[in-house]
């Protein structure tokens, strides 16, 4: 029978070499956006979080960056909390909410889709976490249309 002989890993130990990077840093040139779009249900998978944290990477890294919620993405954007709002019910509970307040703290803007939010998903706006901006549901393709008509980097995320 084959032996292990390696070592426990230890608290503190590193399983891979996060400091190295292979490309360069890039950062935005004056003027340049990025917009993220959002189709995807909260706490359905990852894709949700991690493009949040990706949209404030951009905002970071000096782009002018906006977030869409359309579809199922207005999920993402409506306050929750248990048993009162804003209270995190497990921890990750307000990863959303927490990571677009962030955003918007940090000077991103958000919008969400009206349509998606009421005929769909039965929320109105007062639902909507404050700062993030309702739009009609003829705005959305324009909002798109307008970043690519600016040569901005566009992040779809999408899950069926």
């Amino acid at each position: 029978m084959p032996a292990v002989t390696a070592p426990a890993h230890q608290k503190g130990d590193f399983f891979v070499d996060y400091e190295e990077k292979k490309f360069e840093d890039v950062k935005a040139q004056p003027g340049e956006k990025a917009l993220v779009t959002f189709h995807t249900v909260a706490f359905e998978g990852s894709i949700g979080f991690v493009n949040l944290l990706q949209a404030t990477r951009l905002k970071r890294k000096g782009f002018e960056t906006s977030i869409l919620l359309y579809g199922p993405g207005v999920t993402l954007g409506v306050q929750r909390g248990f048993p009162k709002i804003g209270d995190e019910a497990f921890p990750g509970h307000m990863n959303f909410n927490n990571q677009i307040t962030k955003f918007m703290e940090e000077g991103g803007k958000v919008y969400a889709c009206r349509f998606a939010l009421q005929a769909l998903y039965g929320h109105g706006e007062p639902s909507l976490i404050p700062g993030i901006i309702p739009i009609s549901p003829l705005d959305v393709l324009d909002l798109v249309l307008l970043h690519r008509r600016d040569n901005a980097f566009i992040l779809d995320t999408w899950t069926l």
